[in-house]
């Protein structure tokens, strides 16, 4: 997103536009399938994440509200969102999305952790100068807390999940930001293109992984349904 915003000299006002006419291309693909496809999913999340955080960048840059009036009310959004997909579906868990409706809250929620996660990143890092790099820790360890929670003490597997994946988005950006920014301003000075090319090279990785793993496990028991028939 930085890349088109800056580099391109897209600016905020034409990046937006493109950005959303991409992502309801992809979620109207999205949709059309009825079962998962690794490729058009995972297009769709990186879209989403980069909306979300337009959104949160229009709000702050454009308009001038604060990081922590954004950090409050998208937290309150996704609050309300998750109230209202449980109050309706009874469920909260990704494996029981298999309506239309369910995933329209899916979609919402995603969007509204990803503005948040921007604007409570940037609200640490920059605003309470906290800077990038203890920002990351400080959201890399409560996903470790989250985990070990999880682990350990049995905490709910569904709120587990939601609470570590809303903590993924500020830890990506601020570990992006440590890695795109100039050493002047407390960053590794990678820059945006060499910063992109490097989370696109890991996720094609972690997909081409996911997917050999998930189609193993198809194959594993299309063989045991055969031997038992």
């Amino acid at each position: 997103m930085i890349f088109l915003n800056t580099d391109r000299n897209l600016g905020l006002t034409n990046t937006s536009p493109v950005m959303g006419a991409l992502l309801l291309a992809a979620l109207a693909l999205q949709f059309r399938k009825d079962c998962y496809v690794p490729w058009i999913y995972w297009v769709a999340v990186v879209l989403i994440s980069v909306v979300g955080t337009l959104i949160t960048d229009n709000l702050t840059d454009h308009f001038g509200i604060p990081l922590q009036t954004t950090t409050d009310v998208f937290a309150a959004m996704l609050a309300a969102t998750f109230a209202v997909w449980y109050a309706v579906e009874r469920t909260l868990s990704i494996h029981t999305i298999f309506t239309t409706r369910r995933e329209w809250f899916y979609w919402a929620t995603i969007l509204f952790t990803f503005a948040l996660g921007t604007a409570a990143g940037d609200l640490l890092a920059e605003q309470l100068k906290l800077g990038y790099l203890h920002s990351a820790m400080v959201f890399g360890a409560g996903i470790v807390v989250t985990y070990a929670a999880y682990r350990l003490l049995n905490v709910n597997a569904v709120a587990a999940f939601w609470i570590a994946y809303t903590l993924t988005r500020p830890f990506g950006a601020s570990f992006g930001d440590l890695l795109s920014q100039p050493l002047t301003n407390g960053g590794m000075g990678l820059g945006t293109v060499g910063t992109s090319a490097i989370f696109l090279g890991v996720i094609l990785v972690l997909i081409v992984v996911m997917t050999k793993a998930q189609l193993a496990v198809a194959a594993k028991a299309s063989g045991a349904s055969a031997t038992s028939q």
